[in-house]
């Protein structure tokens, strides 16, 4: 055997492996580490490392000390222990050619946090991720303030009234919804709805839920038929036929997949980097990467049925039949939506239970106006805790009632979406202070809205009214009280001091 021919390959594979190694960059640096002992294929409730890579991918077993960043086109390589000594990695051998573009549909003040973050880690992952992101804006005339930190005389977009998409783009300021706030410049608001969506793999809805049905009727036919969604609304759909999420409203309007974020998240704290957990619910279609991409035309107009059935929010197998991601796309999985919304200053739980996280989101905002009304009483912190208490128990029974074949109730007691969001809501959220406002003012809460939130909209209000309907027609209004009362009270059929009283247990 010629032994110097087998020590020199020995030697120039050795080198390669560790070009390879010195080129790692998007795993090790985004995304938490893997144990490579992890071996059940079950859907995990919640996840702070990234799922196993696509089975199109080759893995290979090798020895290394350390981990190191990938440059674009070389393979993957991601070092994994159960323990600071383990000497093994995992490499996947990454064929994805497409980078994902981001679009945000709205800029109120936590749809522009929320483009502030996505832009952010766009601009930072930029081998995954198209650097831009679009922001749509409903367009609409403002003035700079004199006292804003971008105002200048002599600058045109300082002198009267400008569109907000210019002053955005040209300030890096949204000076009407999110001001003071500097903006990353590569983030590009856009008055055009249909331009904002155009080629986006990933769109993030962040609109009042009042808003969404004609928007989502607007993009029919203008979006990727592929692309996927990450719905930001807090609130419930209610029609004839019951309640739904508006992730699935979404869902289905669109014919796409869409998860929901929420969590104890005021805007401007978020914007001003106040550290702070959300969660996202997303359970990644099962065929994402794994569909042929058609070489001739875009996929829509491909003659191969490509679509495969997936279950809803419900847990029942959804009418719209989903088409999945080409396999030239970076997988749309909890480790790229990781990179997309995790910052050093908002931390990111990944759940698989989308209706827990949505309907989260949207039951707390009506316990919060509940907790806004006896504050105004001045009835003190043990009165807020007690509406508090009440509340998370029907939020419970609510999705155990209604949503029983998909929802997991222990989002709503260990995640951010649930009782930390609740905690928030009740403490300094817009429902809860428009609530108290209206108490101490006695005056009703729509007129505190115009006065206080400068043209954005409570979400407690709408969402009380929808619950109701829905609880009237399942004939279960009794059963939730203090969702009941809240109604009625904004109604006028009911005053704020008898709230104790009516939501107390009748033996």
């Amino acid at each position: 055997m010629n032994y110097s021919k087998l020590a020199s390959h020995a030697t120039t594979t050795t080198i390669a492996l560790r070009k390879s190694f010195l080129s790692h960059r998007f795993l090790a640096r985004s995304l938490p580490q893997r144990s490579l002992a992890t071996t059940t294929t079950t859907t995990p409730t919640s996840i702070t490392s990234p799922p196993a890579p696509s089975s199109l991918n080759r893995r290979i077993i090798l020895p290394c000390r350390h981990t190191t960043l990938p440059l674009r086109g070389q393979p993957q390589i991601r070092c994994s222990s159960t323990t600071p000594q383990s000497s093994q990695a995992e490499m996947s051998l990454n064929t994805n050619s497409k980078k994902h573009k981001v679009t945000v549909i709205g800029s109120g003040n936590w749809g522009t946090a929320i483009s502030k973050i996505v832009a952010e880690n766009a601009a930072e992952h930029s081998d995954i991720f198209h650097e831009t992101v679009e922001m749509w804006v409903f367009e609409e005339k403002v003035e700079v303030p004199k006292r804003g930190m971008h105002f200048k005389s002599s600058n045109p977009l300082c002198q009267g009234p400008q569109n907000l998409t210019d002053v955005i783009n040209g300030l890096h300021e949204n000076v009407k919804y999110l001001p003071d706030i500097p903006l990353p410049t590569n983030l590009h608001a856009n008055p055009s709805l249909e331009d904002a969506v155009r080629d986006s793999s990933i769109l993030i809805f962040n609109v009042p839920h009042q808003f969404i049905i004609r928007i989502c009727d607007q993009l029919q036919g203008k979006i990727l038929p592929y692309a996927r969604g990450i719905s930001c609304i807090k609130g419930v759909d209610v029609t004839e036929e019951g309640v739904s999420l508006f992730s699935e409203t979404i869902g289905k309007k669109l014919g796409i997949y869409c998860g929901s974020l929420s969590g104890a998240n005021i805007a401007n704290e978020v914007a001003k980097e106040l550290w702070c957990e959300t969660t996202i619910g997303y359970d990644p279609p099962h065929l994402d990467s794994k569909a042929p991409t058609p070489t001739e035309g875009s996929p829509s107009q491909s003659q191969e049925d490509l679509s495969f059935e997936h279950k809803d929010s419900s847990g029942q197998y959804s009418k719209v039949k989903l088409r999945p991601l080409p396999n030239d796309y970076p997988p749309i999985d909890h480790g790229l939506l990781k990179a997309l919304f995790h910052r050093p200053y908002f931390h990111v739980r990944l759940v698989s239970d989308v209706a827990g996280v949505a309907l989260g989101g949207a039951l707390k905002n009506i316990i919060a106006v509940a907790a806004g009304f006896v504050d105004g009483l001045g009835w003190g912190d043990n009165a807020k805790a007690a509406v508090m208490r009440v509340g998370l128990l029907e939020m419970v029974k609510f999705g155990s009632q209604f949503f029983a074949n998909s929802i997991d109730t222990k989002t709503f007691t260990e995640e951010s979406a649930g009782v930390a969001d609740l905690i928030t809501s009740c403490s300094g959220g817009r429902n809860f202070r428009c609530a108290k406002l209206s108490v101490q003012r006695g005056a009703p809460i729509e007129e505190i809205e115009r006065q206080e939130l400068n043209g954005q909209k409570l979400q407690g209000t709408l969402t009380a009214a929808e619950v109701n309907k829905f609880l009237k027609n399942q004939g279960v209004e009794k059963d939730y009280p203090l969702f009941t009362a809240v109604y009625r009270i904004l109604q006028g059929q009911m005053r704020v001091e008898d709230l104790p009283s009516f939501i107390e247990p009748k033996l």
